[in-house]
């Protein structure tokens, strides 16, 4: 009981040095101290809750189940393009940390990437490679949306069109990437500045970070195309630059540990490749989760000392939200613009789509709202009969649970009930959706 209770007297001591205004006394480096400990603070607290290590874990499984069909769809289109070696070559660089190991493995995926033959990519060999990446990348969704308080993936029309353009169109965006890293290497002034004493060793430096510029732009296009929200650039680079050098550090403490590590191999045997594998894997797709999440923070930054806390929202909240979200809704419909998605209603409101997830759903399930195969929010009837009374008996009065007996009710509070439930009543009248939009000029 002592050692909790010291324990929770020292969480809230840290809380207060971070949050509080006692590092920003001393004016920007304190402030930028500041700023990169809740950051950080946040982060951690995140990790230690175990959710991005259990969706990491996840990763993993799904990668041992996925790599070969997506390098072997890959290598397919690379092949047509005639460059199917230089990816080979960068996969090597991916898993230059693993030693020895790294390239043992390399050349295995390689053999069975070459087994697989233009044949068997043909009619259902095609469908079982393009489903197998599709759900891997569907998995990876999954997992940006959490960090993002996304609570709607994708329509499946949305998720196979868009998934099998990054299929197809990323292996040549890769021939482009290398494209021109061959030809800058060739280039002849690129040579002449390379064989001089002064700016060669400059650029054979900056060479080496190529590799890390590569992840931070993959990086940073996942958090901006994967999660089901709207990222800023800004957002999607911050958490990019982290990432790779998140990666870059590691990639370089893990590197030593399997240098230092021979003597566990005779321990593991021939399981050693395999389980320092399955290690790499789970640390490179942590590295990439905790990425989306400080990218989720920088744009996001209340929820740094939030955290992902249940949203709890007032009886009074949730009735204005239910109205409003009708009332957009609604007028939306009136005068059709861009369309109306959950993404596009949470940014409207300025409140998480985590947050309006519950209410979305008791709106569904009156029939008061539909959601069409686009994820457009539409009425789920005419407007006109949209009573407000139905709107307002979502949040006050359907989604309870109850009990299994009757509530007893003091009589005083069961008739005080009663009058406030009629007062409402009486204030809205026969009043419908249709009649507030048209008191609002919509």
């Amino acid at each position: 009981m002592y050692n909790a209770r010291m324990i929770e007297n020292l969480r809230q001591r840290l809380e207060l040095f971070i949050w509080g205004d006692l590092l920003a006394q001393y004016g920007l480096p304190g402030r930028v101290l500041a700023t990169v400990l809740r950051y950080l603070y946040a982060v951690l607290r995140d990790i230690m809750s175990g959710q991005l290590t259990l969706r990491a874990m996840s990763l993993v499984y799904t990668t041992l189940l996925s790599v070969v069909p997506l390098l072997a769809f890959s290598f397919s289109v690379l092949k047509g393009l005639g460059v199917a070696e230089q990816l080979e070559v960068r996969l090597s660089g991916v898993l230059e940390p693993l030693g020895e190991n790294g390239v043992q493995i390399t050349a295995r995926l390689m053999d069975m990437v070459d087994k697989v033959n233009g044949g068997v990519l043909g009619g259902i060999g095609l469908s079982f490679f393009l489903y197998t990446a599709i759900s891997m990348v569907q998995k990876i969704e999954e997992s940006f949306n959490y960090v993002w308080y996304v609570t709607e993936s994708r329509s499946f029309a949305r998720r196979f069109t868009e998934y099998s353009l990054v299929l197809l169109i990323g292996p040549v965006l890769i021939v482009i990437a290398l494209g021109m890293l061959t030809s800058l290497q060739n280039d002849a002034f690129v040579q002449y500045l390379i064989n001089n004493n002064i700016v060669g060793p400059l650029l054979i430096a900056g060479s080496k970070l190529i590799p890390y510029l590569l992840v931070t732009a993959v990086f940073t296009f996942l958090y901006m195309f994967m999660p089901n929200t709207s990222v800023n650039l800004s957002a999607a680079l911050v958490g990019g630059l982290a990432g790779g050098a998140l990666w870059a550090l590691t990639s370089s403490a893990f590197a030593a540990f399997v240098v230092d590590s021979t003597s566990k191999y005779l321990v593991y045997a021939t399981f050693a490749i395999a389980i320092i594998t399955l290690i790499w894997l789970y640390l490179n797709w942590l590295i990439l989760l905790i990425g989306a999440q400080l990218a989720f923070y920088y744009q996001n930054p209340a929820y740094l000392r939030l955290g992902r806390r249940e949203p709890r929202l007032s009886c009074s909240m949730r009735e204005r939200l239910a109205l409003n979200i009708m009332f957009l809704v609604g007028k939306e419909f009136r005068s059709p613009g861009k369309g109306l998605t959950v993404r596009r209603l949470a940014g409207a409101l300025r409140i998480p789509s985590l947050t309006l997830a519950p209410i979305l759903k008791g709106l569904q399930q009156a029939g008061l709202l539909t959601i069409s195969e686009t994820e457009q929010l539409q009425p789920g009837r005419e407007t006109t009969r949209i009573s407000l009374n139905d709107i307002l008996a979502v949040v006050r009065i359907q989604g309870e649970t109850g009990s299994h007996r009757v509530p007893r009710w003091s009589p005083a509070v069961d008739l005080l009930g009663a009058e406030v439930d009629a007062a409402v009543a009486t204030t809205l009248g026969e009043k419908t959706l249709s009649d507030l939009l048209d008191n609002a000029g919509v």
